[in-house]
Formats: structure tokens, C-alpha cells, sequence
């Protein structure tokens, strides 16, 4: 009887743990989706006033041509840093812990978003408020890059087996939902009569990040260091001397490093293509703001649902041939988005961004998952976050510059076949580095990376 009471009492506990297990492993999804929300929502409401009235408050004397250009460039400092915070955040996400950074990195993105509605326009201090204004998109961008790397490996080395590809979408959602957030929220601000609007409606989402943080720090301090890192730890305890992470990836894994850059290169490029590129487009087709955000709504909601079918595929099937079939419909799908804008139909408009997002959301499902399984978990996050960062340096940064010019160039609008090429361009190379790449799908999270990269 003690034998059957001792086994019905392991049991209970047995019971116990694996619910609470489950229970911790839904509240680190959730902390890693709302924080990624609010981190990107922070980052993308920048991008979107960039295209709607930074040209007006910080850089008049340019014109509303040259102006929009220039606001364009300062949305690429925030890309250009981030391989430096991938690299900051990611040697010491690898050297002491995933949630400490995480941590640091949301706070560090509040304040800089919360500054940026509180500062001056050129009309008060002249040329030093957009000084003020790069200044603070830098911090932005440094704060995004430590984002990206923790939320996904917390999500990830959580994960059950069989289910990565999925539970790490939800950094992605998380990005989609903050872009759908920021859209939203210009959309309602652009409501305001125009003199409302540029004097003080614009500072109002900027602000609205105060609330956001608080929320999404709350939920990052309830959550635990990821197991597998610690696991980790526990093995460079035994070690005479434990490796350095930068240094570690740039001697021996820096082909992953490229290999990661390369891939994620095409949905970069379709993302700032998406928006806020297309949202300028649209407008210059003679669509109203508010109707052009309210379609780039449409795309984001789109991307999460392509994000959840993305990452469940692939972990069916694999991530290879799913992020493939995706770049080949993410380049017809583009085109149809630009072309659709020239018709001048609000509802046809609605439709080539939902077709985009979704496109771009399958792309994107199976991406974390693909690039993080190619580096160790001693070098997870150094190598996937320097890899992902440099191709949002070099993909999404100078992408709304360089499509603008390319817009220019053929003729303005409605002749976008320069840029459709550019954007089909950059899903060949993410296409063909998919293809070359090992599959990593079924392997153990403690295995992957230790095979060749390619």
C-alpha cells in the first residue's frame, strides 16, 4: 500500500510539474509576443512619421520631396546601428543571460521613444532638433537589436520538441502587431485637422510607449532564464577557460553569420518596401493617408496570420520549403501590391497589402527558427542576432532611400518596375542561400550549429 501511495503521490507531482511547466512556457510566449509588440511598435511609429510629417517638422527648408528623402535616411541610422547592439547584446546575452537583456533593451527603447515626443522640431531650435532626432534613433536601433535575439531564444530554448518553428513566430507577430499597433495609431492621429496634427498629434504615440513598457516589463520580470542556456552555463563551469561569444563567432562561425545575413536579406528588403515605402507610394497615387494606413493595416494583420501558417509548416515539413515557396510568392506579390495602388480603388488598395503580408508573413514564420538552429547555444545569440542585424543594416535600412530614388528614376508613379526588380532581386538571394542550407527542423537544440552552416 506505502508502494501504491508512493507511486500515486509521484504521479500527482509528475502531474504538477508538467502543468507547470506549461504554464511557465505560455507565460514566456507571452512576455516574448507583448514585448516584442511594444518594442517594435516603438520602432515602427518612428518609420511611419518618417513618411507622413517628419519631412515638415524636422527638415523643411528641403522641400516635401527632399524632405521625405532625408526622413527616409534617418529611418536607416536606426538599421545601420543595430548590428553593433545584435553584437553588444548578444556577447553578453551569450555570457550572462537572455532576460537581462531583454530587460535592459525594453527600457532602454522606452526612454528614447518617449523622448522623441517630447522633443522640439526645427521650427523651435532649428537644425538641432533633428540632431536630437538621429541621436535618439540610434538608441532605438540599439534597442531593437538586443529585442530580436532574447525574445526569440527564450521563446525558442522553451520551446517543446516539435514545435519550434512555431512558438518562435510569436517574435515576428509581436513585430507585426506593433507595426499593425503604430499604423493604427497614426491612422487615428492623421484624423486630426493637418494644423492639429503637425503641432501636437503626431507626439501623441510617442508618448502612448510609456503605458506600453511599463506593461511589457511587467511580464519580463515574472519570467525565468532559458533553460537551455543555463544548461549551457553549467558546462562552461567545467571548462579551464569558457569561450567568449564575439570572438568565438567571428573566428570559427562567421560563414553562419553571412549565411543568416544573406538569408534574411529578402524579407528585410520587402519589409521596408511594405512599409513605409508603399504607404509613400500609395499617397502619391492620390490615395488619402488614412486610406493608405488603413490598407497597410490590412498587411499587418495579414503577416501574423502568414507568421502562424509559416511556422507550423514548418515544423511539419521543414523550414527549408516553406521560407522558398514564400520568397518566389513574396516577389509576385509585391508587384501586385504596386500595381494594384495605381487603380486608384480603395478596396483593390486593401487587397495587394493583404496579399503582400501575407507573403511576407510565411517568409518570416519559419525565419527565426532557420537561422538561430545554425549556432550553438554558447553562440546563439551573438551569431544569430550579427547576422540578422547586418541584413537589417543593409536590407531595411537604405531600402526606403534606394526605392525612392529607384521611384524617381523610372518616372515616378505609376512606374515602379525599378523597384519591383529590386525587391525580387533580394528573394532570389534569400532563396538560393535557403536552398543551400543544411535542414535543421528535427535536429536537438543542443546539437544544431555544430554541423557545417551550409
Amino acid at each position: 500500500m506505502a508502494a501504491n501511495d508512493m507511486s500515486a503521490a509521484n504521479a500527482t507531482l509528475d502531474a504538477y510539474g508538467a502543468q507547470r511547466s506549461k504554464g511557465l512556457g505560455v507565460r514566456v510566449v507571452m512576455s516574448s509576443y507583448i514585448g516584442s509588440t511594444v518594442e517594435w511598435f516603438d520602432f515602427f511609429i518612428y518609420s511611419i512619421a518618417s513618411a507622413s510629417v517628419f519631412n515638415v517638422l524636422f527638415f523643411p527648408e528641403l522641400g516635401k520631396t527632399g524632405g521625405t528623402l532625408v526622413a527616409f535616411a534617418t529611418i536607416a541610422i536606426g538599421y545601420l546601428i543595430r548590428p553593433l547592439g545584435g553584437m553588444i547584446y548578444g556577447h553578453f546575452g551569450d555570457l550572462v543571460g537572455r532576460k537581462q537583456m531583454l530587460i535592459s533593451s525594453i527600457v532602454l527603447m522606452g526612454v528614447a521613444t518617449m523622448l522623441v515626443g517630447l522633443m522640439p522640431t526645427y521650427a523651435q531650435i532649428g537644425l538641432g532638433a533633428p540632431l536630437i532626432l538621429m541621436a535618439l534613433r540610434l538608441l532605438q536601433g540599439l534597442a531593437v537589436a538586443g529585442e530580436w535575439g532574447g525574445g526569440l531564444l527564450m521563446t525558442l530554448e522553451h520551446a517543446r520538441p516539435g514545435t519550434r518553428g512555431l512558438w518562435s513566430c510569436v517574435i515576428g507577430m509581436g513585430q507585426c502587431t506593433g507595426l499593425l499597433l503604430a499604423t493604427a495609431a497614426f491612422g487615428l492621429v492623421s484624423l486630426l485637422p493637418e494644423a492639429q496634427l503637425l503641432s501636437w498629434g503626431w507626439r501623441l504615440p510617442f508618448l502612448a510607449a510609456v503605458l506600453l513598457i511599463a506593461i511589457g516589463l511587467w511580464m519580463r520580470l515574472g519570467i525565468s532564464e532559458s533553460p537551455v542556456f543555463l544548461e549551457q552555463k553549467k558546462k562552461d563551469a567545467q571548462c579551464e577557460r569558457a569561450p567568449i561569444p564575439l570572438v568565438q563567432v567571428l573566428k570559427t562561425q562567421w560563414r553562419q553569420v553571412l549565411q543568416a545575413a544573406l538569408m534574411v536579406s529578402g524579407p528585410f528588403v520587402i519589409s521596408a518596401l511594405i512599409s513605409p515605402f508603399s504607404i509613400a507610394y500609395s499617397v502619391q497615387s492620390g490615395f488619402a493617408r488614412t486610406t493608405a494606413l488603413n490598407a497597410a493595416t490590412a498587411a499587418a494583420l495579414c503577416q501574423v496570420i502568414g507568421m502562424l501558417i509559416g511556422g507550423w509548416l514548418s515544423d511539419k515539413v521543414g523550414r527549408r520549403p516553406v521560407f522558398m515557396v514564400a520568397a518566389v510568392l513574396m516577389t509576385t506579390n509585391f508587384a501586385a501590391l504596386l500595381h494594384l495602388a495605381t487603380l486608384h480603388d480603395g478596396g483593390m488598395l486593401a487587397l495587394g497589402f493583404a496579399l503582400a503580408g501575407l507573403a511576407h508573413g510565411l517568409m518570416f514564420g519559419p525565419l527565426g527558427a532557420f537561422i538561430t538552429e545554425l549556432f550553438t547555444t554558447s553562440t546563439r545569440f551573438t551569431g544569430a542576432s550579427l547576422g540578422y542585424q547586418l541584413a537589417g543594416a543593409l536590407g531595411g535600412g537604405f531600402t526606403p532611400l534606394i526605392a525612392g530614388s529607384l521611384l524617381a528614376a523610372g518616372g515616378g508613379v505609376p512606374h515602379g518596375q525599378y523597384v519591383i526588380a529590386f525587391g525580387g532581386l533580394f528573394c532570389l538571394v534569400s532563396f538560393v542561400v535557403a536552398f543551400k542550407s543544411r535542414e535543421t527542423y528535427r535536429e536537438d537544440l543542443n546539437a544544431v550549429g555544430n554541423a557545417s552552416g551550409a
